[in-house]
């Protein structure tokens, strides 16, 4: 928990600092001074003067703000009048505006490039058998299957650009986005049935999948289980059997190879337990014959499991840790390849988020998409925990949202006064006080809609209803 609210307000600190560092900079550079550098909001908890700037970090750290010096919030000594932001040129006032949510994607692009260079480990796209009647089923994705590269399908049916699949994580991301934009998916896959790095070069095949068939509004966390694909490759072993379960009292050991259940050979470690989970009539459980591979020699064992309660259904369970460690692959690139591919992931996450945003304000994409503080909190603690190398990728994720959140046209956010320059630049003239105001209202009663939609989706998310 303690590592989780570190984790939160590191977060939320570095990409406020950077934010607002934007904002302050900019503001140098066009003449403009600055009163205060604010962290934070409310009560001063800590201050500084530097030069003519105060630096304060605030109690409620949601956020912060550079104040300026403007004859709009007070009066202004004539001696300083040519330093006030509202004395200058439409595009000074812009760029300082635009460069806080630019300063956040320089950031994601930055911190990206970091990950790339540093590597990491991260599941390989060794695929388990999909469900049955699944779009990856139709599509004759298999057990043992491996991913290699994937193109998106146009709308004139010639594919695009290949791309390169290393991991879980790029399958995911790819996934995602043609099932956004509505458009099936070709897969290159090769049968790797020794899981060798080498077996890649053994032949391999082209499928489609038809992501087309999935609303948007389907296009969640929940993906991968809508495609029907049940995660990496895990061979059907017996890692563990509890003391006094079912599988150790039948004679089960760390390490046995589950050759056939019931008859029936099972594909990897997903499909073993689907197996195990349905041996019952009606909630009265099924002795289960196993053949076994122990130490180089078949063994048959029966199995008679305990019914148990699993997410409100009844299933079998045999009390047994099932399933080897997954295959991983280290993923890393050279300087600039890792720059490039930041650059573009930085591009393609903007992209995918305003897509996303989009299609929920028009109803195409589904209101449970929104995060706030506490989902944020949840995945900055898991990534912290997984090592800084995927902090560093989470932290550069919230970057970029923070970035696009900004540039909406919201006046409460700097996308609305870019809004209001624009208006400006069209006219020739400021956009009136009265208007100001209406719209200010209305960005406020915005904001606080979405604000309250994704606390809501974060308690339910906590609470298993999402």
């Amino acid at each position: 928990m303690l590592s989780t609210v570190l984790a939160f307000l590191v977060t939320i600190g570095v990409l406020v600092i950077i934010h607002e560092y934007g904002h302050y900079r900019a503001a140098l550079a066009c003449d403009v001074k600055v009163l205060r550098f604010s962290v934070g909001f409310g009560r001063v908890l800590w201050r500084r003067m530097h030069g003519e700037t105060e630096f304060v970090v605030s109690a409620l750290p949601l956020g912060g703000y550079v104040k300026m010096l403007d004859e709009r919030e007070g009066a202004v000594p004539s001696s300083e009048l040519s330093r006030a932001f509202n004395r200058k040129t439409l595009k000074q006032r812009a760029f300082i505006v635009a460069a806080g949510p630019a300063a956040n994607l320089v950031l994601a692009v930055l911190l990206y490039a970091c990950v790339n260079w540093a590597g990491v480990q991260e599941l390989r796209p060794w695929m388990a058998q999909p469900k049955a009647e699944s779009l990856a089923d139709q599509a004759g994705l298999q057990a043992r299957d491996e991913i290699l590269s994937v193109a998106q399908v146009g709308s004139d049916a010639a594919d695009e650009g290949w791309q390169t699949i290393r991991s879980m994580s790029d399958l995911q991301w790819q996934f995602t986005q043609a099932a956004l934009a509505g458009r099936d998916l070709r897969l290159q896959v090769s049968h790797n049935a020794s899981g060798a790095v080498d077996s890649q070069q053994r032949g391999s095949r082209t499928l489609t999948l038809p992501l087309s068939r999935i609303p948007a509004a389907e296009v969640d966390a929940k993906l991968l289980d809508r495609i029907g694909l049940m995660g990496p490759y895990v061979e059907p072993i017996i890692a563990q059997a509890m003391a006094g379960g079912p599988a150790e009292r039948a004679g089960l050991k760390a390490g046995d190879r589950i050759v056939q259940i019931n008859g029936q050979v099972p594909t990897d470690a997903a499909q073993l337990r689907q197996l195990i989970g349905a041996s019952h009539d009606q909630g009265q459980v099924k002795p289960i014959q196993l053949k076994v591979l122990r130490a180089g020699q078949n063994l048959d064992i029966t199995v008679t499991p305990a019914m148990k309660e699993v997410d409100g259904k009844q299933l079998a369970r045999i009390e047994a840790g099932i399933g080897s460690p997954p295959a991983m692959v280290d993923v890393s690139y050279g300087p600039l390849e890792g720059l490039t591919l930041a650059l573009n992931r930085t591009w393609d996450v903007s992209r995918m988020s305003l897509e996303m945003l989009g299609k929920m304000v028009v109803g195409q994409a589904s209101l449970k998409n929104l995060s706030g503080p506490l989902t944020i909190a949840d995945y900055a603690g898991r990534s912290a925990e997984m090592g800084w190398v995927h902090y560093l990728g989470f932290l550069a994720l919230v970057s970029v949202s923070l970035g696009v959140l900004n540039l909406l046209p919201l006046p409460v956010l700097d996308g609305g006064h870019l809004m209001y320059y624009l208006f400006e630049g069209l006219t020739g003239r400021p956009i009136s006080e009265v208007w100001m105001e209406r719209l200010q209202r209305g960005g406020v009663a915005i904001m606080l809609t979405m604000m309250s939609l994704a606390l809501y989706n974060d308690l339910a998310r906590m609470l298993g209803s999402h």
